[in-house]
């Protein structure tokens, strides 16, 4: 398979809102973004990681330990409001290459082997543009008006049976600088929804997230 050059972005403040300072606290012995780190610079198709960050003790961090390519953020890009995409446009504008793999310092439990076999799914096609990862859920829901959304009330059955709703869990996406730029959106005309196991999708951010994160880290390290 031709698997073309891929570069991850990857964003991290120094402050956070709900959980202080969860970039750099420490995980079961290590920072908490080393964790994704290392998953993504072990990756067979990722040739080059580039940090977005307003943090110098970050930066200085990420280039020693992992060698990754540092965007210091400008000033228009600085606060808790800014949205990931003009961060995603300002790394692509300032970067070579045609794909990217974005995801999250507080994704710590995604594998190595799940960013690679997400990256094979999307290369070995060529109907899809993009590519954001999903968890299936097997619930009963309803809008705010009672109505139900993915099942009959009349007709009980049990949840497992139930046609899974596709939540978008934020844990990476594959796009082109080509995808991208035209819909200003890393999610493209047509994406492929890559469905992956909740428990690497778990995305830290509240302090309960953090907790329920370092059990599941400290179980894997465990069974290793």
């Amino acid at each position: 398979m031709n698997i073309p050059e891929i570069k991850a972005l990857i964003f991290m403040k120094e402050h956070s809102e709900r959980v202080p300072g969860k970039n750099v606290r420490p995980m079961c012995g290590r920072p908490l973004f080393h964790w994704i780190m290392d998953s993504l610079i072990r990756s067979k198709y990722i040739q080059e990681v580039i940090v977005n960050t307003d943090s110098t003790s970050i930066a200085e961090d990420a280039r020693r330990n992992f060698g990754a390519i540092i965007h210091m953020r400008p000033d228009y890009l600085l606060g808790d409001k800014v949205g990931a995409s003009p961060i995603i446009a300002y790394d692509v504008a300032h970067t070579e290459g045609e794909y990217f793999f974005q995801t999250h310092s507080t994704n710590p439990l995604l594998r190595m082997a799940t960013i690679d076999r997400a990256i094979e799914t999307f290369f070995r096609q060529i109907t899809y543009d993009s590519l954001f990862s999903v968890t299936p859920i097997q619930k009963r829901f309803y809008w705010s008006d009672g109505r139900p959304v993915n099942h009959n009330p009349n007709q009980v059955i049990r949840t497992q049976d139930l046609p899974p709703i596709l939540e978008e869990n934020s844990c990476f996406y594959i796009f082109s600088r080509r995808s991208f730029f035209q819909l200003e959106n890393r999610i493209g005309e047509r994406p492929m929804l890559f469905q992956i196991d909740r428990i690497e999708a778990l995305d830290i951010d509240e302090e309960l997230d953090f907790a329920v994160a370092e059990a599941l880290m400290a179980n894997m390290i465990a069974g290793r």
